[in-house]
């Protein structure tokens, strides 16, 4: 059974798959509206769900560090180093 932890990995994950094909098909088709509203809703999922992750469970890119008072990216496990709990 996945942990919340992966489950929110996971959704992270294929939302950017989404995003990525969906900008792909736009390169060669940038006037689909259908093509542009996939984009868009799946980009606003991907940016929600790298958000709820990151708030649980600390950046997952250097853009979601916090790096106002201390560079902090390299003070936590890298996302690949961190356990599943």
């Amino acid at each position: 059974m996945a942990t919340e932890k992966q489950r929110l990995m996971r959704k992270v994950q294929a939302e950017q798959f989404a995003v990525v094909e969906a900008n792909l098909y736009l390169d060669s088709h940038p006037t689909c509206r259908n093509g542009l509203e996939y984009f868009e809703t799946h980009k606003a999922a991907y940016e929600a769900a790298v958000k709820e992750y990151e708030e649980k469970y600390g950046p997952i890119t250097l853009a979601g560090a916090d790096c106002s008072k201390r560079w902090e990216w390299t003070s936590t496990p890298f996302p690949w180093e961190r356990g599943e709990s």
